[in-house]
């Protein structure tokens, strides 16, 4: 019984989203395509794999045995390829990667982590950048990889995919004054005493460029410039903070509200520089656990404990 490695990736992006169309969509496939593999995945295996439902999929039993093999298959694969590639590059050139403020937070590290451990004669430059900034590195062929903001990557001719959502959100302490919120506009948020970033980070950068001349006043307790300290002061009641999603550690006791903006609403794009892609297997396979990485982050509940950013599509 023969599998496509596309097919297995697609599987995995459905089950770790909850939903066909949002694989689909980390795919760059329509839906009754990715329906369509998915069907076709499932009469070649002989048993249904999906239980499909108005909110979404999740999968079978069989679907649970089928993710968990086909992720350590595609991890497999991506480390045959790195170590042939080795004998084609030269050890004393790393792979670059790029990445802004919240991707390094959380997103880059466990990718680095799973990569070095399973690639020891394959070395990483790592820096964190601003997007405008990371673009033209991977633009003038000084980067390999960046991890970058869709709103500002803009149409810049670079090849780049979906990576996971980076929407920001409303943090505060738990059974605090968001007890019982499940969303704000930022004009509520700044009524009640901060916690933010920095002046000179790149998210409150980004946060003070889209308010524009008419952003409202704010109290900052304080600011700080490391993500983790920020969530900490948050949790012991500080004051609020506006922070990307992948800032919270799901297991820790926090209240978080959607952020009621259009701005609020942020995706990570992987972003490849202008060299040669397929020349670097090494380059492919930092991909690869970046990819992992993104999919395996939980889900966040809101002060209700519903789901945050989740949506509900019909499944084919």
């Amino acid at each position: 019984m023969r599998y496509d490695l596309d097919d297995l990736r697609l599987f995995l992006h459905i089950v770790t989203e909850g939903s066909i169309t949002a694989g689909a969509a980390r795919m760059h496939l329509s839906l009754p395509s990715a329906s369509a593999r998915v069907r076709s995945l499932e009469r070649h295996t002989g048993v249904a794999l999906l239980i499909r439902g108005r909110r979404g999929v999740r999968p079978t039993p069989a679907g649970t045995t089928l993710a968990r093999h086909a992720r350590d298959v595609l991890d497999r694969t991506a480390r045959l390829e790195s170590a042939v590639a080795s004998y084609t590059r030269s050890p004393t050139a790393p792979v670059t990667l790029l990445g802004g403020g919240s991707a390094m937070h959380r997103l880059v590290p466990q990718a680095l982590i799973s990569f070095l451990r399973a690639h020891p004669d394959v070395d990483v430059t790592v820096s964190e950048s601003r997007t405008p900034q990371t673009v033209r590195m991977l633009a003038d062929g000084e980067a390999d990889l960046g991890v970058v903001l869709d709103d500002e990557a803009g149409d810049c001719g670079l090849h780049m995919e979906p990576l996971g959502d980076d929407s920001l959100v409303v943090i505060g302490q738990a059974e605090g004054i968001l007890a019982g919120r499940t969303a704000l506009t930022y004009n509520e948020v700044a009524e009640h005493p901060l916690v933010g970033l920095d002046a000179d980070s790149s998210l409150r950068r980004w946060i003070e460029k889209h308010l524009g001349p008419h952003a409202p006043v704010v109290r900052h307790r304080t600011t700080v410039a490391d993500l983790s300290v920020l969530v900490a002061l948050v949790a012991a009641g500080v004051g609020l903070a506006v922070v990307p999603r992948r800032a919270i550690d799901p297991h820790q006791s926090l209240a978080v509200c959607e952020l009621q903006e259009p701005w609020a609403r942020r995706h990570h794009l992987l972003a490849w520089g202008v060299k040669d892609r397929a020349s670097s297997t090494a380059t492919a396979a930092l991909a690869e656990h970046l990819r992992h990485a993104a999919q395996s982050e939980p889900s966040f509940r809101s002060a209700h404990g519903a789901p945050l950013g989740w949506q509900s599509f019909p499944e084919g």
